[in-house]
């Protein structure tokens, strides 16, 4: 079984100074790039969802135009059944035949004035539906004008740092298999805690680098040993020395 190696408490410090300045790093890139990315994505989502409002109006028009269309045969049909009507009124027999026909007759005018209502109201449905579209139209197209300038932005962010910051990523792995697991979850916590993302400062005139809450002096003598982790009392940051800090430069 391999031995695993044990690092001394200043090993394990300069590893979190190294670590906290290289995460610093990546939060600069991230600050850098802002919401755009959240930005993009939610024009994208509204494109698409604009896209699909688009087809589902246009399928309600086609839908519309057949309707019309079948309306359209069905005035043909009762003009054609009027006409056939009026000439065999002129050859009636009987009173009685006389009604049968004109009753007809009177059915299939009824028809043909139904269809032409349903053909008017029909029509103006697409007159709005034809609105709807135009103005789901020029949504996408402002949409797509947004999209195209926030994602020409994001890439000029991403070319600028996309090789800093895949240096960045691969230097985190090393600087954190230097320092024990139970250490690493507690700055990750801690780094949670905090908008700034800082979990290790420097002692910094007589103060704490995170919240400027006053360290002692005998606090202070202990952090410079570096025999042993301290915290902030006020805001439970990892606190190192100056020195040390100062002396870890990230590139």
């Amino acid at each position: 079984m391999a031995a695993v190696k044990e690092f001394s408490i200043e090993e394990k410090l300069t590893s979190l100074v190294r670590l906290q300045k290289i995460e610093s790093k990546l939060d600069e890139i991230r600050i850098l790039k802002g919401e755009l990315p959240m930005e993009v994505k939610d024009l994208e989502d509204e494109i698409e969802g604009l896209h699909a409002r688009q087809t589902r109006v246009e399928e309600e028009i086609n839908g519309i135009t057949e309707f019309i269309d079948q309306r359209k045969a069905g005035i043909a049909e009762a003009k054609a059944l009027i006409t056939k009507y009026e000439k065999q009124s002129e050859n009636v027999k009987n009173s009685r035949e006389f009604d049968a026909i004109n009753k007809e007759l009177e059915m299939a005018q009824l028809e043909e004035k139904l269809c032409e209502k349903h053909i008017k109201d029909a029509n103006e449905e697409i007159t709005e539906k034809a609105y709807q579209l135009e103005s789901a139209k020029k949504a996408v197209a402002t949409k797509e004008t947004n999209l195209s300038g926030k994602k020409g932005e994001l890439e000029k962010i991403i070319s600028e740092t996309e090789k800093e910051e895949k240096y960045f990523n691969k230097d985190i792995a090393a600087a954190r298999t230097n320092v024990d697991e139970r250490l690493i979850v507690s700055y990750d916590k801690i780094r949670k805690n905090y908008r700034n993302g800082l979990a290790v400062v420097a002692v910094e005139r007589d103060s704490c680098g995170g919240c400027f809450h006053a360290i002692p002096p005998q606090k202070q003598s202990e952090i410079k040993l570096r025999k042993k982790i301290m915290v902030c009392e006020n805001c439970g940051r990892i606190l190192v020395d100056a020195e040390l800090n100062d002396g870890i430069d990230v590139k």
